[in-house]
């Protein structure tokens, strides 16, 4: 697999993550909506006042969700699989010798081809550590050091 092949697949396993929270989030505004628009008033109206507020504050939950969802999709979209950098950055895939990462968004672990990736973002705190090194700087995290092998 070439080094576009591998970052265009570690770029498409993220978005297919972020495509199922986003239908995941929808389907729970949906059927909040529904939920909203099936109650009745009973005969007890606060219990019923007391409902609609619990159904808009999870409605409101949900949309905060969505905005991060779609946040989340603008910084993907900003990836450019092509760009090649000896810099680590949004969208380099970084070799290790602990463990493999493509700085993207946090979607965990990414298996491709019987190697583990791990999709970060540039603001956990291993991204904010990785984020501007190149090969042969040594990284020290949670009292591991580790060396960047290679950086596509």
């Amino acid at each position: 697999m070439s080094d576009l092949e591998l970052k265009a697949a570690l770029l498409n396993l993220c978005q297919e993550s972020l495509t199922t929270r986003l239908n995941s989030v929808n389907k729970v505004i949906e059927d909040l909506q529904q939920s909203l628009q099936s109650e009745t008033k009973s005969s007890a109206g606060d219990k019923h006042e007391t409902g609609r507020a619990m159904v808009q504050l999870e409605r409101e939950k949900s949309g905060q969700q969505l905005a991060e969802i779609q946040k989340t999709q603008a910084v993907l979209s900003k990836i450019n699989v092509e760009n090649k950098s000896t810099i680590i950055g949004l969208g380099s895939v970084v070799f290790t010798s602990v463990s493999n990462y493509f700085i993207s968004i946090s979607a965990g672990e990414l298996k491709i081809n019987n190697q583990v990736f791990y999709a970060i973002s540039p603001n956990t705190p291993i991204g904010e550590l990785l984020m501007g090194k190149k090969v042969d700087d040594n990284i020290s995290f949670r009292s591991n050091t580790f060396v960047i092998k290679t950086i596509i």
